[in-house]
């Protein structure tokens, strides 16, 4: 699939509106658009709502993220943004707390394992696993005696511990020749490897974004669904969306392109420009639902 921008199912004063390449994205945009009472808007934050940037502590939302949702959410049943980062971080990096128009809006960190609601301020999480503590203290000097610490950095996530290698002089070789270790290091301490754009994240299995987003399904009765991502450790959260699918819930698969993962804009009915197109999407959308 490609990127089919030009391509508009409705132009005027409500700006234009893109149509997806599959029959099952029109479908969904259909069910989104004439029920959005019952719609669930699930989203990414790093490369989705927020531009990829060198160092991920000064990644934050795109500057017209905040006023998108602020207008898509009061028109929807709920949106979920859905990241690995810790719920707390994704909320002070988008700037979503104490927004009118949120009430809606929940945060679920850790691929899940927290949750941050808008309506209480609050974040929920259980215990953390003991595996990550243990590879916290365990990872410098791992970096160190493999030769892999030049131009790669850890970055601290609480509940999960991630190595960077976009810093390095060739980040694609880096990223390739750490993958076995980081997963047998992972593998030690009950955890496995999330392998990201140039980044590998140790974290603990059984939650993924594709548990999460179902389970918000659930939570929240939706009778249609959006999810749009731009990483692979988003692809769990697009087969969700496809098992939906075929459980006669209609939805829609947005990718936020980036020619590093081409992957997920294959399965996606609607590629856009980066977290620039993503919210434009989401200001179309909130134009044009009744």
């Amino acid at each position: 699939m490609g990127i089919h921008q030009d391509s508009t199912i409705s132009e005027g004063p409500r700006g234009p509106l893109p149509t997806p390449v599959t029959p099952a994205g029109r479908d969904g945009l259909a069910a989104l658009l004439a029920r959005p009472r019952g719609a669930l808007i699930g989203l990414d934050f790093d490369g989705t709502l927020a531009p990829i940037v060198p160092d991920p502590e000064q990644a934050r939302a795109h500057p017209d993220a905040v006023a998108a949702l602020a207008a898509l959410a009061p028109k929807v049943a709920a949106v979920a943004v859905v990241t690995g980062r810790p719920a707390g971080v994704a909320v002070r990096h988008g700037g979503f707390a104490g927004v009118p128009g949120l009430e809606h809006l929940s945060v679920l960190g850790h691929y899940g394992a927290e949750r941050w609601d808008a309506a209480t301020g609050e974040v929920t999480a259980p215990e953390p696993h003991p595996g990550v503590a243990a590879v916290r203290a365990e990872l410098p000097g791992f970096l160190d005696r493999i030769g892999a610490w030049r131009g790669t950095w850890i970055e601290e996530k609480g509940r999960a511990v991630a190595v960077h290698t976009r810093r390095a002089e060739d980040p694609q070789a880096v990223f390739e020749a750490l993958r076995g270790p980081l997963g047998e290091l992972a593998g030690r301490h009950g955890l496995i490897v999330e392998p990201g754009r140039m980044v590998l994240e140790l974290r603990p299995p059984g939650m993924d974004k594709g548990v999460a987003f179902l389970e918000h399904v659930r939570e929240t009765g939706a009778q249609a669904v959006l999810y749009a991502g731009d990483d692979l450790g988003d692809l769990p959260a697009f087969g969700a969306v496809e098992k939906l699918r075929s459980d006669g819930v209609p939805g829609l698969l947005v990718c936020s392109g980036s020619a590093e993962v081409a992957e997920l804009a294959d399965r996606a009915d609607l590629v856009v420009d980066g977290p620039e197109g993503v919210v434009r999407l989401l200001a179309s959308l909130a134009a044009h639902m009744e």
